[in-house]
């Protein structure tokens, strides 16, 4: 689940790091081709503003397109990482909705329903044919193919924490995301339902600020 924030009203909350297998299903025919490898770990968010949990796994150098996990390509399952498939394959798990080079801590969020995060390690081959075998150092925000998405609203899972989301306090001054609907392993004891610009746009029911980021940085978070 999310990693969270500072509990008590009207209190910040602080993003932790969290881990994510990932696990696979079938979708329709995606693009196919020739291009490098990468290596590439998984990342997933329970609990606060920005989460993810790396888990490395080595990738072959080839792949199916000219950019390792580029946009609209497919990453397979797998139980500490992933590498790229055709998203017709069996094995194919999630599609790439963004790819940013760089550290997930210091570039721009993954869109807001995005399952998980798979970083990339980057590797430049001494000898390569075609020139092209560099994979730079980046992450892939990664959306299942079929449901359940953890990065839903209310899901209890995913990098972000977003309106629609529920956290509960871990009890060590800090709070932690859960399921909306009491299916995790904790209830739900706040619910984010508005984000806003400041403090002060948040409603009177609000009895938690949650940092979400983003345009709109602050979650405004009611009691259940």
């Amino acid at each position: 689940m999310r990693e969270g924030r500072t509990a008590g009203a009207r209190r910040w909350a602080l993003p932790v790091l969290c881990a994510l297998l990932l696990t696979g299903c079938q979708s329709p025919a995606g693009p196919a081709g020739d291009g490098p490898g990468g290596t590439a770990s998984g990342s997933g968010r329970p609990g606060g503003g920005t989460a993810s949990r790396p888990a490395s796994a080595a990738v072959p150098p080839s792949g199916f397109g000219k950019v390792f996990l580029a946009v609209g390509e497919c990453g397979s399952f797998g139980t500490v990482g992933s590498t790229e498939v055709p998203c017709g394959s069996e094995r194919a798990a999630a599609r790439v909705v963004a790819r940013r080079d760089g550290r997930a801590s210091d570039g721009p969020p993954c869109p807001a329903t995005t399952d998980f995060v798979l970083h990339i390690s980057e590797q430049r081959p001494a000898a390569d044919e075609d020139g092209d075998g560099a994979v730079p150092q980046g992450y892939a925000c990664m959306r299942k193919l079929q449901p359940p998405h953890p990065g839903d609203p209310g899901a209890g899972g995913g990098p972000r924490t977003i309106v629609g989301d529920c956290v509960h306090d871990t009890g060590d001054g800090k709070v932690r995301e859960t399921a909306c609907d009491g299916t995790g392993e904790r209830e739900p004891g706040f619910k984010v339902v508005e984000a806003v610009t400041d403090r002060a746009d948040c409603p009177a029911s609000t009895g938690l600020y949650v940092r979400l980021g983003g345009a709109r940085p602050v979650g405004c978070a009611r009691p259940l």
